[in-house]
């Protein structure tokens, strides 16, 4: 499965002829080519697939999209798996040897 995540363009550069961006990932910076959307200004919002911007998103969408995901993973942790439906790894607790979750 694949995942196209909203980000917002923080630095916009040149790159072997490419335009590129530095992005912000709600909260992580990374960068991603946007060469697809060429009128992306500092400040907007992004849809990024596999390092490549695809599409400009405006910053309620981009909002929207962040609730969900934040959903998605309350209601997976409820049921003790990470957002990919995998089972959390029990953890050693330091001083007692005893098993968390």
């Amino acid at each position: 499965m694949c995942l196209a995540i909203p980000v917002k363009v923080i630095e916009l550069y040149e790159e072997n002829g490419l335009q590129m961006g530095k992005l912000d990932y709600a909260g992580t910076v990374n960068t991603a080519c946007l060469a697809y959307v060429p009128e992306i200004k500092i400040g907007q919002y992004a849809v990024v697939h596999a390092g490549f911007a695809i599409s400009i998103l405006d910053e309620e969408e981009a909002q929207k999209t962040y609730e969900i995901w934040d959903e998605m993973v309350e209601g997976a942790a409820k049921e003790g798996l990470d957002i990919f439906g995998m089972p959390f790894e029990e953890k050693q607790d330091d001083e007692k040897g005893d098993t968390k979750k």
